[in-house]
C-alpha cells in the first residue's frame, strides 16, 4: 500500500529555498590585487571568507563562477551533529563551534536568522553496536557534549513513530540540529562582507598563476587569472568543491577526491513528526532530517554512482534519482518508521557529494606550491564541518599554523604519488563509502589499493606466514601467522559492485575479519609471542617503509638547527639523535631520528649529505613537506633528497642482538666501541651497511640501513645466524 510515484512523476527539486539568479553576466573586472583569493561559492569558501577577514587577513577576494551555494551546497541536507562517526576529540570540537557560529555568533553579529534550529538527533543502537555507541558516548561526555544513552522503552517514550523492535539502546544528543543552507550562507556571507570581505560572482577562474623562486626553487602562487582579468595575490584557497581537482591540476597539484551521486527524499506530511529529533541510524546506513511534517532520509548504499568529470556549467542541478538503487533506503526507512510507508514521497534530490580515499576532508597548504590552499572533499559533512575546518583554515594561512592538531585532515597527510594515483583515489573512496556507517574497530584494515608499495623483503616474508598491514600505500608486516598458511593480497573486488566478480574465498580477508573486535583477537596469542622474543632473544622487524631522507646544502646545519629541537651540533658526526620538531606555536609535529654523517656512506648517498633523517613511514611525506616548508621560509641553502626507495631497514631489536650483529658483520660491539645513538659503517654479507644502535622495543638493539637491492641477502644472513640465538620475525603489532 505504500504510494510512491515514479521519478517522472516527480518533481526532481530541492527542499530548500535557493539563492535569487541575478545578473549572469561576468563582471567588467576583478581588483587588481588582494591578499587572498578564495576560488568557489560554497559552503567551504564563504566560511573561509568569513573565517579570513574575521582574522584581519587583509584584503579577501572570493570568486565564484556562477553564484554562490549553485555546485553542491544548494541540495544539502543540512544536518548538523556534535560527533563525527568514528568520533574524535578535533572532530568534536570542529562541530562543537559550527554550532556556536550557526546559533550565536552570526546571528548577534548580523542581526540575521540562520535558521539553525537544535532539534536532536536519536541514535538506535542494536546489540552488536553497543560497544562502539558506549565509547562515542564516553567521548562526548569527555568534550561537555549533552548527550544521553537512553533504554529501549525510553527512546520509545521519547520518539513514539520510531520502531524500537532489536534495539538495545538509544543515544539521544540533544545539541544536534538543522540549518536550511542558503539561508545559512546569505547571513554568514553578509558578515564576511562586513569586514571586507569581496565576492565576485559570475567569475571562473581560467588559470593560476605560479613562478619559481630563484634562491630556493619554490614554486609559488602569484596570481589567479579570470575572464574579467587578473587579480595579483600570493595566496589562492581552493574551495571549488567536485571541482577542486580541476583547479588544482591549473597548479600541478593533485586533489584526491571523487564525487558520487547522493540521494535523499522527501515525504508528504506524516502526523506526528513535527518537532521529533531527528535520527542517526547507522546500522541501515541511514539519516532521517525531520523537515516541518516531513521526514527527509537518504543513505550510503552499494553500487553508489560516480559522477566522473562534471560539465563546469553543471549548477544549480541534479540527476535523476535511481529508484533501484535508492530502494534498500526506502526498506530501512520504513522498518525504522513504519509510518512513512503510508506517505508519499513529494520531492527527490540526486546530486554530486566529494568523498575522499580516508573519508575525512582535504585541509591544508599543498606541499608543492606555496600559497596554494585547499579546503575541500568534505564527504558530505560540508555544512557542519565547514566552520571549523575553515576557522583552523583561516589560522593556518594568518599565522602560519591551525589551533587544532589538524594532521589527520591535513591535504600532505598523503604522498605526492599517492594522491596522483587514479586507482588508489577510486578503490579507496568507493571502501571507505560503502564503511561510512560500519562499525569502526581498533585494529581495522582495508582491502583496496593494496601492493601499491612493496618492501624488498615482502615476497619473502609473505613466504614465512607474515599479514600485511598497510600505511599510506606501504605493505608492512603487521604479524606472523604460525599455522604454515600463506596470506597474499588479492586484487581488490568492489565487495562484488560494479559488476566486480567477489573473491570466493580470501584468506587474507577471513584474518582481517578475526580482528573485527574490541577485544583481543584470538591471534593475539601469536602477537604476544613477538614481543617475548624481543624481550628474551631477538627479534626481526622489516622498518623499510620507514622514510630515508638526506639534507643537503651549504646551510644543513642551520636548517637542523632551526627544525629540531634536541641539539644538533654532534662535532665529529656519527652521533645519531632522537628529536622533535615543532611548529610556528610549540607543538610537536613530528619525531624521527637525524644522523649526522661523517666519512664512508652508503652506495648512493648524495655528494656532500650532511644529515640523514629517518621518519614514520605513514607520516613522511607530511613531515617532509613541513620541513621544506620552514626552510624555504627561513631561505636557507639546503634541500631534503628522498631515498625511502633505494634503502630497506632491517632492525635487530632483543637482548641477544649485539651477539647476532656482532656475528655477522665481525665488529666489536660493545658499549664503548659502539655506543647507543651512533651510527657505524659495516659489511654484512658482502654489503656494505649503516649500522645504526637504536631501539623502538625498549631493549637493546640495531638498525641495518642497507641498499635496496641488497636487502634480500643481508636478511637471509641475519636469519641464519640468527637460528642460534632462536631469532624470529616480528610486525608492528607487536611494536604497538
Amino acid at each position: 500500500n505504500r504510494r510512491y510515484t515514479s521519478s517522472k512523476q516527480i518533481e526532481s527539486r530541492v527542499p530548500h529555498k535557493t539563492l535569487p539568479r541575478r545578473d549572469v553576466s561576468a563582471p567588467p573586472s576583478v581588483p587588481s590585487q588582494a591578499d587572498v583569493v578564495i576560488i568557489g561559492g560554497g559552503s567551504l569558501g564563504c566560511n573561509t571568507l568569513y573565517h579570513l577577514t574575521k582574522l584581519g587577513a587583509g584584503k579577501v577576494v572570493l570568486l565564484e563562477r556562477d553564484a554562490l551555494t549553485s555546485g553542491t551546497t544548494w541540495h544539502t541536507a543540512g544536518l548538523v551533529y556534535s560527533t563525527g562517526y568514528p568520533a574524535n576529540d578535533v572532530n568534536c570540537e570542529l562541530l562543537t563551534y559550527a554550532k556556536q557560529l550557526m546559533g550565536e555568533i552570526i546571528p548577534k553579529e548580523t542581526g540575521l536568522y540562520t535558521s539553525f534550529m537544535q532539534n536532536g538527533t536519536v541514535m538506535p543502537i542494536t546489540k552488536d553496536r553497543l560497544e562502539d555507541i558506549k565509547r562515542i558516548y564516553s567521548l562526548a561526555k569527555l568534550m561537555k557534549i549533552d548527550c544521553h544513552l537512553l533504554s529501549r522503552s525510553e527512546t520509545q517514550n521519547i520518539y513514539p513513530l520510531m520502531n524500537t523492535d532489536g534495539l538495545e539502546a538509544s543515544l539521544y544528543l540533544t545539541g544536534d540540529g538543522v540549518i536550511d543552507p542558503a539561508i545559512w550562507i546569505q547571513a554568514l556571507t553578509k558578515a564576511a562582507v562586513s569586514q571586507g570581505g569581496v565576492i565576485v560572482e559570475h567569475c571562473p577562474v581560467t588559470g593560476i598563476i605560479t613562478e619559481t623562486d630563484l634562491y630556493t626553487g619554490v614554486n609559488r602562487v602569484k596570481g589567479v587569472e579570470t575572464r574579467s582579468g587578473t587579480i595579483q595575490s600570493p595566496i589562492v584557497v581552493n574551495c571549488a568543491g567536485a571541482w577542486a581537482p580541476a583547479i588544482g591540476k591549473m597548479v600541478g597539484v593533485d586533489v584526491p577526491l571523487l564525487s558520487i551521486r547522493h540521494a535523499y527524499v522527501v515525504t508528504e506530511s506524516i502526523l506526528g513528526i513535527k518537532g521529533m529529533p531527528n535520527i542517526r541510524d547507522i546500522g541501515a546506513n541511514l539519516y532521517f532530517r525531520i523537515q516541518g511534517e516531513s521526514i527527509l532520509f537518504g543513505g550510503y548504499e552499494n553500487n553508489a554512482i560516480r559522477c566522473g568529470e562534471i560539465p563546469d556549467n553543471f549548477t544549480f542541478q541534479l540527476y535523476d534519482l535511481n529508484w533501484d538503487l535508492f530502494e534498500s533506503h526506502i526498506t530501512g526507512a520504513v522498518n525504522r518508521i513504519p509510518a512513512i510507508a503510508n506517505a508519499g514521497i513529494k520531492s527527490t534530490v540526486c546530486g554530486p557529494e566529494t568523498f575522499t580515499p580516508d573519508h575525512v576532508p582535504l585541509v591544508g597548504p599543498s606541499a608543492k606550491v606555496r600559497g596554494f590552499y585547499v579546503c575541500a572533499g568534505f564527504n558530505s559533512s560540508g555544512i557542519m564541518l565547514g566552520p571549523g575546518c575553515s576557522r583552523e583554515l583561516a589560522a593556518w594561512i594568518v599565522h602560519g599554523a591551525p589551533n587544532l592538531h589538524m594532521y589527520s585532515y591535513d591535504i600532505r597527510r598523503f604522498p605526492e604519488d599517492i594522491a596522483a594515483n587514479p586507482m588508489f583515489v577510486q578503490e579507496r573512496t568507493h571502501e571507505t563509502f560503502l564503511r561510512h556507517y560500519s562499525i569502526h574497530y581498533p585494529k581495522d584494515e582495508l582491502v583496496s589499493s593494496r601492493n601499491l608499495k612493496k618492501t624488498p623483503l615482502y615476497d619473502s616474508l609473505l613466504k614465512q606466514g607474515c599479514v600485511f598491514q598497510s600505511r599510506m600505500g606501504w605493505e608492512r608486516p603487521s604479524y606472523f601467522d604460525t599455522t604454515g598458511e600463506l596470506f597474499p593480497i588479492l586484487e581488490y573486488d568492489y565487495y562484488g559492485d560494479y559488476q566486480h566478480v567477489k573473491h570466493k574465498r580470501y584468506r587474507y580477508y577471513e584474518m582481517l575479519e578475526k580482528e573485527m573486535t574490541f577485544e583481543y583477537p584470538e591471534h593475539h596469542s601469536v602477537i604476544m609471542k613477538e614481543c617475548l622474543s624481543c624481550r628474551n632473544n631477538v627479534a626481526v622487524f622489516d622498518m623499510s617503509d620507514f622514510g630515508k631522507i638526506y639534507m643537503v646544502g651549504p646551510d644543513a646545519q642551520n636548517a637542523a638547527d632551526w627544525l629540531f629541537t634536541n641539539n644538533m651540533k654532534a662535532p665529529d658526526g656519527g652521533n645519531t639523535i632522537y628529536t622533535c620538531m615543532c611548529n610556528k606555536k610549540g607543538g610537536i609535529e613530528s619525531d624521527l631520528t637525524v644522523t649526522k654523517l661523517k666519512g664512508e656512506g652508503l652506495q648512493g648517498d648524495p655528494k656532500d649529505a650532511a644529515f640523514y633523517l629517518c621518519l614514520g613511514g605513514s607520516t613522511t611525506a607530511y613531515t617532509v613537506a613541513q620541513m621544506r616548508h620552514a626552510v624555504a621560509e627561513q631561505r636557507f641553502n639546503c634541500e631534503f633528497i628522498d631515498r625511502t626507495d633505494n634503502i630497506s631497514i632491517i632492525s635487530i631489536q632483543g637482548p641477544r642482538s649485539r651477539e647476532l650483529v656482532g656475528e655477522i658483520t665481525g665488529t666489536d660491539l660493545d658499549d664503548k666501541s659502539f655506543p647507543f645513538s651512533t651510527y657505524r659503517m659495516v659489511t654484512v654479507a658482502n654489503s656494505s651497511v649503516r649500522a645504526i644502535r637504536l631501539t623502538f622495543a625498549g631493549e637493546l638493539g640495531f638498525e641495518l640501513h642497507v641498499p635496496s637491492h641488497k636487502a634480500v641477502q643481508v636478511y637471509e644472513a641475519v636469519m641464519a645466524v640468527g637460528r642460534q640465538y632462536s631469532v624470529s620475525n616480528a610486525g608492528y603489532r607487536a611494536l604497538d
